[in-house]
């Protein structure tokens, strides 16, 4: 579904392919990491699994981890207050491999290197990590890029039910507004509904039960059977009416 009437950003593009991961291209996309170095497999995981901008993550400092809390504390770009800080959760198993990989517990305890970005690369080398790993996943299109992970992340965090006001803070929107092209995407729930739909009713008369499942009638015998009961309504409704 279009994104419609909430603000000029979409999830997909002129041509209606979608600009975001779905559920089994950031399953890849994950599996693809593990055959990269740490440094680049900790990154593209902490991007894909917090929803920040690729600029965010990079200026992550080890006091920025709160290993306790078991959250990234991220600095919002793209607001018109600086130094708004917003804290994402993230797995503890991420929180611990980032521990072991840039000993983050240690470089917290030291005022100069607590301060000092985990990841010291500059914005096009990150974003060159993250395009070499979609590869690796075999990831193409408008999907393939550092924001088709945000996005991915946002779709995936409406379709697991989370609350909307989380799914803004944890992305940084300012206005609910923005957040909520993501709920505008056709999810798994939504389809159950549509099958209902395809579905055919069974019946008692083998034959034209084939002939339902064979796509040979035009409409399903549910819709028949409504379709009399619509007539006979009206019809007892014209009766009772009558002079």
């Amino acid at each position: 579904m279009l994104a419609q009437g909430h603000t000029d950003l979409t999830l997909y593009g002129l041509t209606g392919g979608r600009k975001y991961l779905d559920a089994a291209e950031r399953h890849r996309f994950v599996r693809a990491t593990e055959n990269v170095s740490a440094d680049v497999r900790l990154f593209c995981l902490t991007l894909c699994l917090s929803g920040g901008r690729i600029s965010e993550v990079l200026a992550l400092t080890p006091i920025g981890l709160d290993l306790q809390a078991g959250t990234a504390n991220l600095i919002t770009l793209k607001r018109r207050k600086r130094g708004v800080i917003r804290q994402v959760p993230l797995p503890r198993d991420l929180l611990d491999e980032l521990d072991r990989a840039f000993r983050i517990r240690d470089r917290q305890r030291d005022p100069l290197r607590a301060h000092r970005r985990i990841w010291s690369w500059s914005r096009t080398t990150a974003w060159r990590r993250v395009k070499e790993v979609m590869a690796k996943a075999e990831i193409a299109g408008l999907p393939a890029m550092p924001k088709g992970l945000r996005h991915g992340f946002g779709v995936n965090a409406f379709q697991s039910l989370v609350p909307p006001h989380l799914v803004q803070r944890w992305l940084g929107h300012a206005s609910l507004r923005t957040t909520a092209i993501y709920c505008d995407v056709s999810g798994p729930d939504e389809r159950i509904f549509a099958e209902r739909m395809w579905r055919p009713a069974p019946s008692r008369d083998g034959h034209l039960f084939k002939r339902l499942r064979a796509g040979s009638l035009i409409y399903p015998l549910s819709g028949i059977l409504a379709l009399a009961a619509v007539v006979i309504c009206c019809m007892l409704t014209a009766y009772v009416l009558s002079p």
